[in-house]
């Protein structure tokens, strides 16, 4: 596996963590695999959307590279993923609850011990809500996708704030794999110009990307990108 390359500059996506998990339960966890378990659910968690957040044991095995850091094997992984489980519970990091009503639901819940997971638990005890009446909203880990502001900064230049506004704009109307390929595009044919890669951009909104159309196995051909209009923003 290669190294890890360091943490992405410019904007970000970040995952609260009470500061008691460093002062109190740090200390505590001598488990790995509980230890990763438990920075696994303060950022899934935070991710879904609702009043009541919780994960099934199923939802968390899952998830392939999640499950690919408890062992070399599934047998490995799935019992590296139980005894975390059973500690986090005896620890008291998560609790959990089962539907009241027999058939409801499918399994045990899990939550964390959070003032909103407490009162989760509350509520399903009190028959104030059902599992089943939630939607099922799947997150699970992936590699990120560099935004906007990393793709300029690795491939173009330092950010100004003239720049980082025109880069917004752009975020909110392209889709991101579109402003990724762009920038691939423009790497390859070595024009490190925004301007040509809004160029690219707007063309795909106007006319539609040819890769709907016929898009081979081997790749885009860059060479296209070179001519006609997009000429204009190469220096010959």
């Amino acid at each position: 596996m290669p190294p890890f390359p360091g943490f992405p500059s410019g904007k970000v996506r970040h995952t609260p963590i009470p500061a008691t998990f460093f002062s109190e339960l740090l200390p505590q966890i001598d488990h790995l695999a509980e230890l990763k378990l438990t920075l696994y659910l303060f950022w899934r968690i935070h991710r879904m959307e609702g009043t009541f957040r919780f994960l099934r044991r199923e939802d968390i095995a899952q998830d392939a590279i999640f499950m690919q850091g408890l062992g070399a094997t599934t047998t490995e992984q799935n019992n590296a993923l139980d005894e975390a489980l059973e500690r986090a519970l005896l620890r008291g990091t998560l609790l959990a609850a089962h539907p009241t009503q027999p058939g409801r639901g499918n399994g045990t819940l899990y939550f964390l011990n959070t003032p909103r997971g407490r009162a989760a638990v509350q509520g399903l005890a009190e028959g104030k809500w059902q599992p089943e009446d939630l939607p099922n909203l799947p997150v699970e880990l992936a590699h990120e996708r560099p935004n906007i502001f990393q793709l300029y900064e690795a491939n173009l230049g330092p950010l100004t704030p003239l720049i980082a506004d025109t880069l917004r704009d752009a975020e909110a109307t392209y889709p991101a794999e579109w402003i990724e390929e762009a920038f691939q595009i423009a790497v390859a044919n070595n024009v490190r110009k925004w301007r040509y890669i809004e160029a690219i951009l707007e063309s795909w909104q106007q006319q539609g990307r040819d890769d709907q159309k016929d898009r081979s196995a081997a790749g885009t051909d860059y060479r296209k990108y070179i001519q006609g209009k997009f000429s204009d923003y190469i220096e010959h």
